[in-house]
């Protein structure tokens, strides 16, 4: 079974005074600005990196979640906060790092099988697979 899910993005004009917007086949984000500004200063708007982040975080959070299954628990909660590092190589630019922190609370689990769990999930969350950056991690259950 495969499943499709599409994103739209629409630029005009050069890399420094261009903007352009991103949407999503939801409606979730509907034109929302992005450029040079919103990506390497401080404007208004989102950029890739920003989204990648956001996705990154939310599969993961998932992914721990099924795997916790396996051990059968439920978090009450799972945090993640996936920062993607943007940076210059060759005369340009790449990602060649996203480190997720992650806080959750899970009644009855242990330290060990926090640890297993988080470690699978990392590995294994489909935007994990997707990326060819490093991936660390520090994870956390409180």
């Amino acid at each position: 079974m495969a499943i499709e899910k599409s994103g739209f993005a629409h630029w005009s004009g050069n890399l420094k005074e261009g903007k352009g917007t991103v949407s999503t086949e939801t409606g979730v984000l509907s034109a929302q600005p992005y450029g040079f500004k919103t990506r390497f200063e401080d404007a208004k708007g989102t950029n890739p990196e920003e989204l990648i982040g956001a996705a990154h975080a939310s599969c993961f959070s998932m992914a721990l979640s099924m795997i916790l299954e396996d051990y059968d628990l439920v978090a009450d909660s799972i945090d993640t906060h996936a920062t993607v590092h943007l940076a210059q190589k060759d005369g340009g630019f790449h990602v060649p790092k996203i480190h997720l922190d992650v806080t959750a609370t899970i009644p009855n689990a242990s330290s060990e099988q926090f640890a297993e769990a988080a470690k699978a999930a990392k590995e294994n969350c489909p935007i994990s697979k997707l990326m060819t950056a490093e991936i660390t991690m520090d994870a956390k259950l409180s």
